[in-house]
């Protein structure tokens, strides 16, 4: 029987993905199980035991999981993408439109009269006048799951649309509206948008990807929207173009001291993903990736180890190895297998970066010290071995 422990709260009708016969669940901060399921919560410092073989995150960021360190110790990293993606879109045009009409301040203002309410709106409503969206140009930097659902929704909207994403995957190229304007040339983006929204993922390329030099770029008032990650924008580039109005107005999800202090920034409580249906299309994803690892080992939207799956072939047992991807290691592998009679049916190897995994079914006697004996050669990270009825070592 598998241990799964959650560090976050499922809804019990995602939960039921986790058979009571297979499953045991832990409702403790525990390492010492063969799954961890999470969402937000920071395990930076936590150490793992030599048992936990993935960590699954019910969502799409993994800035609070050590994936570095869960690479070296053979333990595979799933996130969720997609599956809280149309609550994303929903919010950045929640923060679209706020920019543009001072909805919060005028809120804000209204509850603060006393009396001649109807009197006093229509006087002070006027310091609240902001342009419509239609008509304006939307520059939307990332055109993953998100960004490609931003940019559809701006054309809808009548606005004049430019996406930018020398990654894009031809799944979402597909997906993207005629209507978008594709560039290549980000600085076109930047000198043409009356709005520039953020969909990217953090890495050492999207650091500060917005910053002082690029904002100079920029026409004069231009609204910036965060709905991505924290650091992709420098904010302190920012803040001083927002307080000299080169910046108009800034909606982060990202909230910190710096922002909440900003002159004109909306700061929301990291709302992207918090809807019932993402959080429940998250958790669900989350559990069904990491099912397919513990009993079938296939990798699937893992991001420190590469997407990784075959077909189970009938009456044997599965090998799933974890390597370094250095030089002969299919080789090693096989000639330790051959070593003690053991026949490969079936095998496939992918590779990532300086990660690598290969699911090989055999036939033969294949035991723990045989295991054991396999793990130790140079290279290997971890060996997971299935039985051909599924209980796995």
């Amino acid at each position: 029987m598998h241990k799964i422990a959650l560090f976050c709260d499922i809804p019990q009708e995602v939960l039921d993905l986790l058979p009571e016969e297979k499953y045991e669940i832990i409702r403790k901060e525990t390492s010492d199980v063969d799954g961890i399921i999470i969402r937000s919560m920071d395990i930076h410092d936590m150490v793992f035991s030599k048992r936990l073989k993935a960590i699954a995150r019910s969502g799409a960021g993994v800035n609070n999981i050590p994936i570095e360190r869960c690479s070296e110790e053979g333990i595979i990293v799933f996130n969720t993408p997609g599956a809280n993606a149309n609550a994303v879109c929903e919010l950045t045009l929640l923060g679209l439109l706020m920019s543009s009409r001072r909805v919060i301040d005028s809120i804000d203002w209204t509850k603060k009269l006393e009396s001649n309410v109807v009197e006093t709106v229509e006087r002070g409503k006027s310091q609240f006048v902001g342009p419509e969206l239609r008509g304006k140009t939307l520059g939307v930097i990332g055109l993953g799951n998100v960004g490609h659902l931003v940019a559809n929704l701006g054309v809808k909207l009548g606005m004049e649309v430019i996406g930018y994403d020398p990654y894009i995957s031809i799944k979402n190229a597909l997906a993207l509206s005629w209507d978008v304007k594709y560039t290549n040339d980000i600085n076109e983006l930047y000198r043409k948008s009356d709005y520039i929204t953020l969909h990217v993922p953090y890495n050492n390329e999207t650091k500060d990807y917005i910053n002082k030099d690029n904002i100079k770029l920029m026409k004069d008032g231009v609204k910036i929207l965060n709905f991505a990650r924290s650091g992709v924008i420098n904010e302190d580039d920012l803040i001083e173009a927002l307080e000299s109005g080169k910046v108009g107005y800034h909606v982060s999800d990202l909230p910190n001291e710096k922002l909440l202090r900003a002159k004109n920034t909306l700061c929301i409580p990291h709302l992207g993903g918090s809807t019932i249906e993402a959080e429940e299309n998250c958790a669900e994803m989350a559990i069904k990736e990491l099912t397919d690892y513990l009993e079938k080992g296939n990798i699937t939207n893992s991001v420190n180890f590469p997407d990784c799956s075959m077909d189970r072939y009938p009456g044997t047992d599965r090998i799933v190895v974890l390597n370094k991807n250095i030089p002969n290691m299919i080789g090693k592998i096989s000639t330790a297998l051959a070593s003690h009679n053991v026949n490969i049916i079936g095998m496939v190897n992918k590779s990532k970066g300086d990660y690598a995994c290969s699911i090989i079914d055999v036939i033969g006697e294949f035991n723990v010290d045989k295991l054991n004996e396999l793990q130790e050669h140079y290279g290997i990270l971890r060996i997971m071995f299935i039985k051909n009825k599924g209980a796995e070592r």
